[in-house]
């Protein structure tokens, strides 16, 4: 199955094109490599959380993304609203997949554990929030890339109970 994956960068420079997004160009590395996804949207969106909200939920809603990845706006500072802006769109929680990337994260560095990134369902779709440096984004996606394949099948209704009840 190919699945429909949207990226979406939160960052204040990158949206004013000071900073070149090279952690949307791991993401999607990964995503066409590892899981054969397609990509079907990607934007950068300044550290604000309307603007993170509307596009998360034209992704999900309009462009029907089985897969959302974030980037950026997940650790301490002010402007990092990307788990907040995600929760308020979300449906339900899906914390294994953020615990698994900070607990993968810590064995390399201990400031994992101020990653404050989420992992939610919104209707069909999975979203998943990554750090904002290129290597971040590889070694928190490739701790949990080889489980996406399964999840997505599961929310987006392809497998499991109520498989094709769309």
């Amino acid at each position: 199955m190919k699945w429909k994956v949207a990226i979406l960068t939160a960052s204040d420079k990158g949206s004013r094109g000071e900073r070149e997004d090279t952690s949307a160009q791991v993401i999607r590395e990964l995503v066409e490599e590892e899981i054969g996804g397609e990509i079907v949207d990607y934007r950068i969106v300044p550290d604000e959380q309307d603007e993170i909200m509307a596009a998360l939920i034209e992704m999900t809603d309009y462009y029907k993304a089985d897969l959302v990845l974030t980037t950026g706006g997940t650790g301490l500072g002010p402007r990092d609203v990307t788990p907040e802006a995600t929760l308020k769109v979300a449906d339900r929680l899906v914390p294994g997949i953020s615990e698994v990337m900070r607990m993968n994260g810590m064995s390399r560095t201990r400031r994992a554990m101020l990653s404050r990134g989420v992992s939610v369902i919104r209707d069909r779709s999975l979203i998943i929030n990554l750090p904002g440096s290129p290597k971040g984004v590889q070694e928190s996606l490739m701790s949990v890339i080889d489980q996406l394949p399964h999840a997505l099948g599961i929310v987006s209704g392809h497998i499991g109970e109520h498989a094709n009840e769309r």
